[in-house]
């Protein structure tokens, strides 16, 4: 067999390590959705008609991927750095336009994640009709804790979600208050790609976010899924 000559070695493999397994979960891409969370969505200055609207979505690469007990720098081309608290969901077989009924033969597990953002960058290109991505996909920006395989856990429907910033509570709510459900999710996305396996969904944040800086430290916690912790180091 020929082997190739690259001019440079490949991006490695990005992966998360997986509750009660010695074998990790590797991550191919990783879906964001936005304003899931009605109380969230008015606190960013656009409500949610779920009669109307559809839920929508931006991208992440991998290579943004940091696992949960981290020291990240506080990243560049910001005063306004913000945490978002978020249930994760792992695909762990591939999909294409799926039934809500048949989504939770996708899903492989579900794992705690912050999707950190440059919010004064996302919310000019938001206000100049531009894409997200210096807000949202940057280096180390998408935080994710163990994946807890689904077992008997099933679609989960409710479950506190919280996240602590130096001890002091920022984000409380329920999964129970997701606009779009995680079934809904999964078949709505599955019109648009081919869902494969290692795809992460990050289902969205609820209100209650706000800056951090240096130093601080981070701890959220979701029911039946865990705990993620984040510190925040010197700017580079």
């Amino acid at each position: 067999m020929t082997q190739t000559n690259y001019l440079w070695s490949p991006p490695p493999v990005y992966s998360l390590p997986v509750h009660g397994s010695k074998a990790r979960y590797p991550v191919n891409r990783i879906f964001c959705v936005g304003r899931n969370y009605h109380a969230h969505a008015i606190e960013m200055g656009v409500p949610v008609d779920k009669t109307t609207a559809q839920p929508f979505y931006f991208t992440k690469a991998a290579s943004t991927l940091v696992e949960s007990g981290a020291t990240v720098p506080y990243p560049t081309g910001t005063a306004n750095y913000h945490h978002e608290m978020e249930l994760v969901v792992a695909i762990g077989a591939p999909g294409f336009r799926v039934t809500e009924s048949d989504a939770e033969h996708l899903i492989y597990g579900y794992a705690p994640g912050l999707d950190m953002t440059r919010r004064d960058l996302q919310l000019v290109a938001r206000e100049q009709g531009r894409p997200w991505d210096l807000g949202k996909d940057f280096e180390l920006s998408a935080v994710c804790g163990e994946i807890v395989p689904i077992g008997n856990l099933g679609l989960l429907a409710s479950g506190a979600l919280t996240l602590d910033v130096n001890g002091q509570r920022r984000q409380t709510s329920d999964l129970s208050q997701l606009i779009w459900s995680i079934p809904e999710l999964i078949a709505d996305l599955s019109k648009f790609y081919h869902l494969q396996p290692g795809d992460l969904i990050y289902t969205g944040t609820p209100e209650g976010v706000g800056a951090v800086k240096s130093g601080d430290k981070l701890s959220g916690h979701i029911d039946h899924v865990g705990d993620i912790e984040l510190t925040i180091g010197a700017a580079e």
